[in-house]
């Protein structure tokens, strides 16, 4: 099983659509792939748009939460196999940098998106602003499980991470 960490600041929104649309994409596609979703400073919530944006694509989101790095570092932690990190670093916000306690770190990949939330137009502009982000993170999603997963080591991981971010 290859468990993928995706990580924002608060958890609420673009990592919460991230992990739902790889979790949703690798049920589908019958791949060994267990999504996750963890910030730096989790708000506590999911943002209520990224909830509306998961179900109107056919996900269940009732097992979605805010929730700390920290799980993902402790004793028990599910063994990485990648970090995703998904702020929008151009617009100087903080994304985390996430340090692994286990022997073999993962692969590490930046895919920056702007914070939806922040989108313009009132709720008509952030739940459009939702619903593209949404799509661009599936996208990638899919081109990540469409790696051949079980014949690359770490190194090789790293290389075709950032080259889906690159596209």
């Amino acid at each position: 099983m290859f468990h993928i960490l995706i990580l924002c600041t608060h958890n609420s929104a673009r990592s919460v659509l991230a992990e739902g649309m790889l979790g949703h994409w690798a049920a589908r596609l019958r791949r060994p792939v267990a999504a996750h979703s963890a910030g730096s400073a989790p708000s506590g919530r999911i943002n209520p748009f990224a909830i509306e944006a998961l179900r109107h694509a056919g996900i269940d989101t009732g097992g979605f939460r805010s929730k700390s790095w920290d799980e993902f570092s402790a004793a028990g932690a599910p063994p990485l196999s990648a970090v995703i990190t998904v702020c929008d670093s151009a617009a100087a916000e903080t994304c985390p940098v996430f340090f692994s306690g286990s022997a073999a770190p993962p692969a590490k990949v930046h895919w920056g998106y702007p914070d939806p939330s922040n989108a313009e137009g009132g709720d008509e502009g952030r739940r459009r602003a939702f619903e593209l982000t949404r799509q661009a993170l599936g996208y990638r999603m899919l081109q990540l499980l469409a790696l051949p997963l079980e014949a690359m080591d770490r190194s090789a991981l790293q290389v075709a991470l950032a080259e889906i971010g690159r596209t």
